[in-house]
């Protein structure tokens, strides 16, 4: 779901609007946690000899708020989904967009991303170390909530949201090719495509998934700051609302005609009971459906600096901390009153799911688990010699 952006801090107002700032690389290596202290939103004016200090930018945080409680509302609804079309629709919709955007986004802020190893301290830490613990913790809890001591701890098969961390690693280390090859976008076009009709890939590191999400990540890579220009236009935002509208109704129409695994992208046509070619067609189909839903979501992102902004540091806390109580809202039965299923009580499962998800991305939750999430972890990396250079220079300087 979801890296799963952390970027300067930008003030926009009015209509003359001034181009999003570049992207700049996070603590961790990857377009998710870092804590909002470590990047101070007004910084004083540098002084003679002194760099500008980076900013975060609202524009992306906001973005990656927002989509991270649709995530959230996503998962909340799913146990609605087969007594309620309306769910059953709104479900398909969000799902079509929201994990594209959170993906976008983190290709978007790999733009920079290369081997050297500070980077790839970076990319360690952020994000190999939180999926093995969270992968851990997740089999654990299972175990535990679900009462089901044979299931397997296992690298190799990630078990629900932490497939994410498993493919923005491997998204990440294949970044250098992607800005090499001439036609990046079409070539991971047609590796989702094949991946979608290939059934013999498996369940290991869940490569269906990065296969047929590769495409999203790609075209972050392949963005400029002006293309976020080209979204935030009255035009696009206006247009938005009845793109918005016709998704909701196709989808109330389609919801008893197809299955929403479609969405999900870890499952070959086959493995869906569709003829080989149904996977092709529907790759190209749900792209397009997915990169206009994710345009018209992000021009209604706010660009100027909202209560939640400060939140937006924190989305992979929340995305990989939410599945503990999602997985045990199942395992515990917290579905079964029958109220819940009336459409007062969907509202105030998505109410809950959203004010849930929105405390589990605050700096507080931050501090908590940066011991899983950012492991400083100097003692298991050599220093790199470029590394010392830069700070004897610096000490020089001083």
């Amino acid at each position: 779901m979801f890296h799963a952006a952390t970027t300067p801090e930008g003030a926009v107002r009015s209509q003359h609007r001034a181009p999003l700032p570049p992207a700049q690389e996070t603590a961790s290596g990857v377009p998710s946690p870092r804590s909002p202290q470590d990047v101070p939103h007004r910084p004083a004016a540098p002084t003679s000899g002194q760099k500008p200090a980076k900013q975060r930018d609202a524009f992306f945080d906001n973005a990656k708020y927002l989509a991270i409680v649709l995530v959230a509302m996503g998962h909340s609804w799913e146990p609605l989904t087969d007594g309620s079309r309306t769910a059953e629709a709104l479900y398909m919709v969000v799902y079509s967009f929201h994990m594209p955007a959170f993906i976008l986004i983190s290709g978007y802020f790999s733009r920079s991303f290369d081997m050297r190893p500070d980077r790839l301290r970076r990319l360690v830490t952020g994000v190999l170390v939180p999926f093995v613990v969270f992968e851990v913790a997740y089999s654990l809890f299972k175990k535990w909530a679900d009462d089901d001591p044979s299931h397997p701890i296992s690298l190799l098969d990630p078990w629900y949201l932490t497939w994410f961390l498993v493919a923005l690693f491997i998204w990440r280390l294949t970044t250098p090719l992607w800005k090499a090859v001439r036609w990046p976008i079409p070539i991971a076009l047609a590796i989702g495509a094949l991946a979608s009709i290939s059934p013999d890939i498996g369940d290991d590191l869940d490569l269906q998934r990065v296969l047929q999400f590769l495409p999203f990540f790609v075209i972050g890579l392949s963005l400029k700051p002006e293309h976020f220009q080209l979204v935030r236009r009255r035009e696009v935002r206006i247009l938005s609302v009845p793109v918005f509208a016709l998704a909701l109704v196709f989808a109330y129409w389609a919801a008893p005609r197809m299955t929403s695994s479609w969405f999900y992208h870890r499952d070959s046509a086959q493995e869906l009971g569709a003829p080989w070619w149904a996977g092709i067609v529907m790759t190209f189909a749900l792209f397009a459906c997915s990169m206009v839903l994710v345009a018209c979501f992000l021009a209604w992102v706010p660009r100027r600096h909202m209560w939640f902004t400060v939140l937006g540091a924190g989305t992979l806390y929340g995305y990989l901390l939410h599945g503990f109580l999602t997985k045990g809202s199942s395992f515990w039965g917290w579905y079964e009153p029958a109220w819940l299923h009336k459409p007062l009580g969907e509202i105030f499962v998505t109410v809950v799911a959203a004010v849930v998800v929105t405390l589990l991305c605050t700096p507080p939750v931050q501090r908590m688990f940066r011991f899983a999430m950012e492991p400083d972890m100097k003692w298991a990396f050599k220093r790199d010699a470029a590394e010392l250079a830069r700070e004897r220079s610096k000490a020089q300087a001083g």
